[in-house]
């Protein structure tokens, strides 16, 4: 059992990153998002407008259902305000690239998976800080948080911008206008910039390992159903709108991983790196691996005419 001075402390914990680090945190997301976007192209926004159904429930199940049952599911577990606004927002957060990945070993529809996370991350530019901005304002244990940072939704905006839209924006106009230069960097780049990406993190997570180890057990938990609970919303959207198994595959993973480090920056760029909402970004981002490995595994060994649609 945790000791709830220990519990009452997370709130006022700012874990270690100095503004060079969070630089580089800053860019090595920008290139994992450039990566991504050298596999795009027009083309792959012109199959979503012409099946718009799976992309658009999938959007209504990231940026609506998600951060309101999230919302709801703070007010249930009652979690120390640092935590509870952690989770929303991660809940405010687009799906990650890793979800591209996870849906092709899933047997989903990997094509939509990779526009569904372009889409959502050209939305996250507006969802993300309208989402935590409404929830974490209507929450009366989180909202003294927003106010004592004096949140700027502008602020929040331009660099979520900074971050995702221009890599998406550069990477799909490098694809473009010079295809055969995106087709022998893509996967280097791509697999350099995850490997520095998770090499800075545990580099992160090592000069800050007493925090972690002190209050993971208090995030454990929370992130478990919540992310049941994204993973559940996903598919039960999917299956209610009657799409395939294929997208439903890609639906429910697409709202089931989230990008935690996107969250993990937030976190760091907004609130000092804040205890509750740290912890609950970094154990997102290894819990989330973790279920979607489970996950694509399931849905793996079984094949698509034997599921029930």
């Amino acid at each position: 059992m945790i000791h709830p001075v220990v519990a009452q402390v997370i709130d006022d914990v700012e874990l270690n990153f100095d503004e060079s680090s969070l630089l580089l945190l800053n860019i090595l997301i920008g290139l994992m998002m450039l990566g991504m976007a050298l596999d795009l192209d027009i083309e792959d926004f012109k199959r979503l407008v012409r099946t718009p159904k799976p992309p658009a429930i999938g959007l209504v199940a990231q940026f609506i259902l998600l951060p309101a049952f999230t919302f709801v599911l703070t007010l249930i577990l009652q979690p120390r305000p640092s935590i509870a606004l952690g989770m929303i927002l991660v809940a405010s957060c687009p799906g990650g690239n890793l979800s591209n990945v996870m849906t092709y070993l899933a047997g989903g529809n990997a094509p939509l998976s990779v526009g569904m996370t372009a889409v959502s991350t050209a939305a996250a530019v507006v969802m993300t800080p309208l989402n935590l901005a409404i929830w974490g304002n209507l929450n009366p244990d989180t909202e003294p948080i927003l106010r004592s940072v004096s949140l700027s939704p502008l602020d929040l905006f331009t660099t979520i911008f900074l971050i995702l839209g221009i890599p998406l924006i550069l990477g799909m106009l490098i694809a473009h206008r010079w295809p055969e230069l995106a087709e022998r960097v893509r996967k280097p780049f791509k697999i350099f910039s995850v490997a520095v990406f998770i090499g800075f993190v545990a580099v992160a997570l090592g000069n800050n390992w007493e925090y972690f180890v002190e209050y993971v057990g208090l995030v454990v938990f929370a992130v478990l159903i919540h992310n049941a609970l994204a993973l559940s919303l996903g598919n039960g959207a999917a299956r209610l709108a009657g799409l395939d198994e294929r997208d439903q595959r890609a639906v429910t993973i697409e709202v089931g991983l989230q990008n935690s480090a996107l969250a993990l920056i937030l976190v760091f760029d907004f609130f000092d790196g804040l205890g509750g909402m740290a912890v609950i970004a970094a154990w997102w981002g290894i819990w989330h691996i973790i279920a979607g490995l489970g996950v694509a595994g399931f849905w793996s060994r079984r094949p698509l005419e034997t599921v029930a649609s």
